[in-house]
């Protein structure tokens, strides 16, 4: 081929790509600038909140409309095209992933950190431990004790998980019943003595300005679970290094499920989650990241 009509091909391929690209699908967001609405599991507020923050500060020009909801509501948004991104404590299930195929979505996921499910009870209980047989027998109702039985939301990713992984599928008893979200659960228990309540742990830990950070807010008693692995008895609340290693028994994950298939603000922002930046506020908040390199060690405590 003469170099006049090698020359001649690349014009006619430029103008073939920059035609291509003037028909294809203009966005409004990139990935650090432009709006979009987001649907958050309301399990995670509070950490949530913090991630945006510092992802406001970084990137000024970037609003997220974040709404926190019932974990179902959140799938429900994001099949509906009114969520670029959801965040959840699960993946996108077979016939889920099916369906993206059939209406075009080009789904992208990712396990970001744990967290554990937090079992509370009254102040006034003398239950501050209890087995997972004892948990399996107060949600169907044949426990020792009547217990009522609070959850945050019918739709919560806290009632699948227990329903799915501590009942495998058992009917849930009478005494079980759904609040609004996850405050209301505490402020529920906090004043029914025969009550216990079951939430994301970033609820229960103390304010981290104040003295007692680091430590379980003082209204409600957070119960001690057995881990049916250890080897004899140990019970251990819901501390991150315990969900690290998953010897408290009620550890689940946190996911982003991104719908966006180009360099949107979703996808900048599911970014940052799994940053450095973003995994060290996963940690902050009390939560263990799954995509930054943590080394847990035995101490021993001596006076």
């Amino acid at each position: 081929m003469s170099r006049i009509s090698l020359l001649f091909l690349c014009i006619l391929l430029s103008v073939f790509i920059s035609s291509c690209g003037d028909d294809a699908p203009q966005h409004a967001d990139t990935l650090g600038k432009g709006a979009i609405d987001i649907s958050v599991d309301e399990s995670f507020e509070p950490v949530m909140e913090d991630q945006l923050k510092v992802f406001d500060s970084i990137y000024p020009d970037a609003k997220i409309t974040v709404h926190y909801k019932p974990e179902a509501e959140c799938f429900k948004d994001y099949f509906a095209h009114t969520a670029h991104l959801i965040i959840v404590t699960r993946d996108l299930t077979k016939q889920e992933k099916d369906q993206c195929d059939q209406e075009k979505i080009f789904p992208s996921s990712e396990a970001l950190a744990s967290d554990g499910i937090a079992v509370i009870v009254n102040n006034a209980s003398q239950d501050t431990i209890l087995d997972m047989d004892a948990l399996t027998g107060i949600l169907t109702g044949v426990y020792k004790k009547k217990y009522t039985a609070v959850f945050d939301n019918q739709g919560s990713s806290t009632l699948r998980y227990l329903t799915d992984s501590v009942l495998h599928g058992a009917k849930l008893a009478s005494n079980v019943f759904a609040a609004k979200n996850s405050k209301d659960v505490i402020d529920y228990v906090s004043k029914t003595p025969d009550a216990i309540g079951f939430v994301g742990m970033g609820y229960v830990y103390a304010n981290e300005d104040t003295s007692t950070a680091g430590t379980f807010i003082n209204t409600v008693k957070v119960v001690a679970m057995q881990d049916p692995k250890a080897k004899g008895i140990q019970f251990n609340k819901p501390y991150q290094a315990y969900v690290a290693l998953r010897s408290y028994p009620l550890t689940r994950k946190l996911y982003y499920i991104n719908a966006e298939s180009y360099h949107g603000l979703g996808t900048g922002f599911a970014n940052f989650l799994g940053s450095h930046s973003g995994q060290l506020l996963f940690l902050h908040e009390h939560f263990f990241p799954l995509k930054e390199q943590i080394v847990i060690r035995e101490a021993d405590i001596r006076q």
